[in-house]
């Protein structure tokens, strides 16, 4: 079993930064594909970033590219996501996920999930 913890969360303007970070126990995550979800009030839950377990291989949403940067760092079983520049519409609950193998768009393919931290910017 993993346990997966959210951390950073916050209330920022726009065009603020914020830096969430995912702590894994119970196991290594270092064979896990890790995956950054959020989902906002009413609509679904969506990938915004994911990275393999080594760290050779991101993937980011359109809405996200080149404003969030994921990483990694096995040794501390953590996972983070930078997140630059943002924006009103980044507004949601932000979901750490791990998945053996690569990852998933979708959530219902994840193998372990945290409960969520709240990101709001304001206009």
């Amino acid at each position: 079993q993993v346990q997966l913890v959210e951390s950073g969360g916050g209330s920022v303007p726009a065009g603020g930064s914020l830096r969430l970070s995912c702590a894994a126990s119970g196991r290594t995550i270092s064979t896990y594909a890790m995956s950054w979800f959020r989902q906002a009030p009413g609509k679904t839950r969506e990938r915004v970033a994911a990275i393999a377990s080594r760290g050779d291989g991101t993937i980011y949403a359109d809405s996200v590219k080149g404003r969030f940067t994921i990483s990694r760092d096995n040794a501390k079983n953590t996972v983070y996501l930078q997140m630059n520049t943002l924006k009103p519409e980044d507004t949601a609950v932000y979901y750490c996920a791990a998945r053996l193998t690569w990852s998933s768009p979708s959530w219902s393919d994840q193998n372990y999930w945290g409960q969520g931290t709240q990101v709001t910017v304001s206009s």
